[in-house]
């Protein structure tokens, strides 16, 4: 499978979106269950499926870009609002980047650790096993560590913030059972991790939110930034929350056509044995 995806790798990041915008469109068409969540969750934020129906090709393009991201060449990248990491690191605080499902989310970490120098990320294993060990092997890079959804993901984490380094977690992710706190988006109850505010709030690193614009044409990708707007983080779980999916809203009304609005953002949280990380 490694050398299946060296070889896509090789193709042009225009052709690989192009196969993407199909690949997004087919799974649309051929699956009622994706489709109507697609549909219902845009319906929940007040959009249109004329206003958001490129979000289905965009959808596709997140599949097919995985492979140049992981094995090919740099890609050209943009900034929008690099001057607030470069206040936050003069500052010697760590930094907690917030990215939702929105644009290419594989980017900002990427594009950090090639600029401004050591991020640690948050992601959770897949299932497959083949998956598993493929993603393992490219997440980690120079500058850029991959570590589990476990007590020793998070120490690593909390390590990293207290060296004034940077982590990164997708917020609107639904964690484990226990592991956060019922809050509105766009309305709706949604399932949501406060792991990320409890990061900040122990080291008092900032929080900056970041999501990765994919331009069209194949051209790259611009990387915007912008400043937690909520004043000072609540302290109560589900304060903290409801702020988190606020500043996720905002993002993702800044470019509803590339959210990806067929993920199950609004489902049950699911129940797994203690790893011992607290909400």
């Amino acid at each position: 499978m490694k050398d299946f995806f060296r070889l896509l790798a090789l193709l042009p990041l225009p052709v690989l979106h192009a196969a993407g915008a199909a690949l997004g469109w087919l799974s649309f068409l051929a699956s009622p269950a994706y489709r109507r969540r697609f549909l219902a969750n845009a319906a929940q934020a007040d959009y249109r499926f004329a206003q958001v129906r490129t979000a289905v090709s965009e959808a596709g393009k997140l599949i097919a870009e995985s492979p140049r991201l992981w094995f090919g060449r740099p890609v050209t990248i943009q900034w929008d609002g690099a001057e607030l990491i470069s206040a936050a690191r003069a500052q010697g605080r760590g930094i907690v980047f917030l990215t939702p499902h929105l644009g290419c989310f594989e980017i900002t970490a990427q594009a950090y650790a090639a600029r401004f120098g050591p991020i640690t990320v948050l992601y959770r294993p897949a299932r497959k096993p083949w998956l598993r060990e493929l993603v393992d092997t490219v997440r980690s890079r120079p500058n850029l560590d991959s570590v589990p959804t476990t007590l020793s993901g998070v120490r690593q984490m909390l390590k990293a913030l207290k060296a004034g380094e940077a982590v990164g977690l997708l917020p609107d992710q639904v964690p484990p059972e226990g592991l956060g706190a019922w809050a509105p988006l766009f309305g709706r109850p949604a399932y949501t991790m406060t792991l990320s505010t409890r990061l900040a709030a122990q080291t008092g690193a900032t929080v900056l939110l970041a999501w990765g614009e994919r331009l069209r044409g194949g051209r790259g990708y611009r990387v915007h930034l912008r400043s937690w707007s909520r004043g000072e983080v609540a302290t109560d779980a589900v304060g903290a929350a409801a702020q988190v999916n606020a500043e996720m809203e905002a993002l993702i009304r800044e470019c509803p056509q590339q959210y990806l609005w067929g993920y199950a953002r609004y489902k049950q949280p699911r129940t797994e044995s203690k790893t011992g990380i607290s909400a």
